[in-house]
C-alpha cells in the first residue's frame, strides 16, 4: 500500500504543514483529525488499516491532513473573533492549497470530506459552505453548533457577535438556507452522519438531519448503540460508509 508523507509552507497559515497520503487511485478523500489532533492520528487509530483492502485496489486514496485547532478553535486564550480568523484561514489552505494538491495526485472527480469528532465539524461545516468542491460528505460522532454548551464540552463559539459564527454553524445557517443556488448544490451531495445513542451530540445529528431534509436535501443519519465516540466504532464505520 502506497504511504507518502507530505510537507509544504502554507501561504494561507504561514506555517509548514504537514500530511500523509494512502493509496495510489480512486475516490479522494479528505480526513480532517479530531479535536486537536494530528496528521498522522488516523493512522494510529487503525482507520488506515481498516480500509486497507479500498485502498490496495484503488478504491480510494486518503489525504489526512494536519490541523491548527490548538492556534484557531481551541485557542481559548483569544476571543471567538480571532479564534474563527485563523480557522478561516485554515479553511483557505484546505480550498486553495490542499485540494489543488490532491487533483495533482489523483484525476478522479470524486472527492469525499471525512472526520470523527471535531474532524466531523471540520469535514461537514466546509463541504457546507463550500458544496461545489465535494461530492460525499462522510461525518462521525460530530457537532455542528459550536457556539452552545453540552455537557463538559464548552461552547467554542458561544456569545461572539462576529456574524461569520453563523456561517460556520450548521445547525443554524442550514433552517434559514434559502439561496436556490446553494441549496442544489447541497441536494446533490450524499450526506452520511454516524452518531451514539448515548452521545452528548446526538440531539445535535438529529437536529440537523431534520433540517437537511426539511430543505430538500437527503441525508443518511446511522444512529450506533452506546456512545460509540472512539477509534473501536470509527474503524467498523469506515468499512460500512466510506
Amino acid at each position: 500500500m502506497n504511504r507518502e508523507y507530505v510537507k509544504w509552507r502554507s501561504l494561507h497559515l504561514q506555517r509548514d504543514m504537514e500530511m500523509l497520503v494512502f493509496g495510489h487511485s480512486g475516490a479522494r478523500v479528505l480526513v480532517f483529525p479530531a479535536r486537536m489532533g494530528r496528521f498522522y492520528e488516523y493512522e494510529n487509530w487503525g482507520l488506515v488499516g481498516a480500509l486497507r483492502e479500498h485502498l490496495e485496489k484503488g478504491w480510494l486514496q486518503l489525504f489526512c491532513v494536519d490541523s491548527v485547532d490548538t492556534e484557531s478553535l481551541y485557542n481559548l486564550s483569544s476571543c471567538a473573533s480571532v479564534r474563527l480568523k485563523r480557522h478561516i484561514q485554515y479553511e483557505q489552505y484546505i480550498l486553495q492549497e490542499v485540494i489543488p494538491f490532491t487533483k495533482r495526485k489523483n484525476t478522479s472527480p470524486y472527492l469525499i470530506s471525512h472526520g470523527c469528532s471535531l474532524g466531523a465539524f471540520h469535514a461537514l461545516t466546509i463541504a457546507f459552505r463550500h458544496p461545489a468542491y465535494f461530492t460525499k460528505v462522510a461525518a462521525f460522532s460530530g457537532r455542528y453548533d459550536l457556539t452552545q454548551s453540552v455537557e463538559d464540552f464548552a461552547a467554542l463559539l458561544g456569545g461572539c457577535p462576529d456574524p461569520t459564527v453563523y456561517y460556520h454553524s450548521p445547525n443554524q445557517f442550514i433552517p434559514n438556507l434559502d439561496d436556490e443556488s446553494l441549496l442544489a448544490q447541497l441536494r446533490r451531495l450524499e450526506i452520511i452522519m454516524t452518531i451514539g445513542r448515548q452521545d452528548p451530540f446526538l440531539e445535535n445529528n438529529r437536529q440537523l438531519s431534520h433540517s437537511l431534509w426539511n430543505k430538500g436535501i437527503e441525508n443518511a443519519l446511522h444512529e450506533w448503540e452506546g456512545r460509540a465516540h472512539c477509534a473501536k466504532y470509527w474503524r467498523q464505520m469506515v468499512k460500512a460508509y466510506l
